[in-house]
């Protein structure tokens, strides 16, 4: 299967993606080799590479590596200099489960005994330092989210989305429930976000603060709240109804200094496990006991 791999940027590392692309697109046109300057050579490459470096991105695709060798190794240069590869970006550390109910918090749904790849959805939670990572995964190819709610219905709750668009990328976005709509907002919480693509799911890991100041759309996750559990489609990058009509929610409102497993059997497993259903086994097992008048 396909994979596609997404790191959050952040604000100090723009700069280096400037040049990194700036530099590419010289190094494309050949600029240096115009102005004949040997030593302006050796600077946009030392330059180009080093932000890319920076933010981890690729120097580009093969055909523009292939352009760039062939102006530095000859092309209209004499004695050219060496392109080196730029280093991989880091493969998405998958989410560790043994961990669950000891240095972190978790909720599972789906089959019995799922894990963060299996489980129709996936979350867990834990502090660092003054911020608290998440880590989110769904069988969905579209999105996949975690509301903060004060009771267990849908409706002025602060949500937490990683969301897969057209061109591969997984992005974290901050929205806000408004009745059963959900507003994004502009404001995002989350830092050293990541996320990826695999195997017809949608996983991501991102951090955000434990206090914020007083806003109406984040919540202060040092107090608890029900944690509401959603995934489903997204057309173009934008986030459309969610898989079933009554996604599940926590019991009980959840603290994040309280770490604890927690399973959520899907519909499909739940057949038999119902108030109702027992009953009605009784019932049947009973009559067949006794048989018939």
């Amino acid at each position: 299967m396909g994979r596609s791999i997404t790191r959050g940027l952040g604000i100090l590392r723009f700069t280096e993606f400037v040049d990194c692309r700036l530099h590419q697109k010289i190094l494309m046109f050949g600029e240096f080799r115009k102005r004949g300057d040997r030593g302006r050579e050796s600077e946009v490459v030392s330059r180009a590479l080093r932000g890319c470096r920076q933010v981890g991105l690729s120097l580009g695709s093969p055909g523009f590596q292939q352009l760039a060798s062939n102006a530095l190794s000859g092309v209209g240069v004499t004695g050219g200099y060496p392109f080196p590869t730029a280093p991989p970006v880091d493969p998405f550390a998958k989410i560790k489960v043994d961990d669950c109910g000891k240095t972190k918090g978790c909720f599972r749904y789906g089959k019995p005994g799922c894990n963060a790849e299996t489980c129709d959805y996936f979350l867990s939670y834990r502090m660092i330092g003054a911020d608290v990572e998440f880590e989110l995964s769904a069988d969905t190819d579209g999105w996949v989210a975690v509301g903060f709610s004060s009771d267990k219905k849908m409706g002025g709750d602060d949500v937490m989305a990683c969301v897969h668009d057209d061109n591969g990328r997984v992005r974290i976005q901050h929205f806000y429930n408004v009745g059963q709509w959900a507003k994004e907002i502009q404001r995002n919480p989350a830092r050293d976000e990541e996320g990826v693509f695999e195997n017809n799911r949608v996983t991501c890991r991102f951090k955000r603060p434990v206090n914020v100041p007083r806003d109406e759309t984040i919540v202060d996750l040092h107090l608890s709240w029900y944690y509401l559990f959603a995934w489903g489609p997204a057309i173009q990058g934008s986030i459309t109804r969610h898989d079933i009509d009554s996604p599940p929610t926590s019991e009980r409102v959840v603290s994040i200094y309280k770490y604890e497993d927690i399973f959520m059997p899907s519909a499909a497993y739940q057949t038999f496990s119902s108030p109702f259903c027992l009953l009605l086994i009784v019932a049947l097992t009973f009559y067949l006991l006794m048989g018939t008048p």
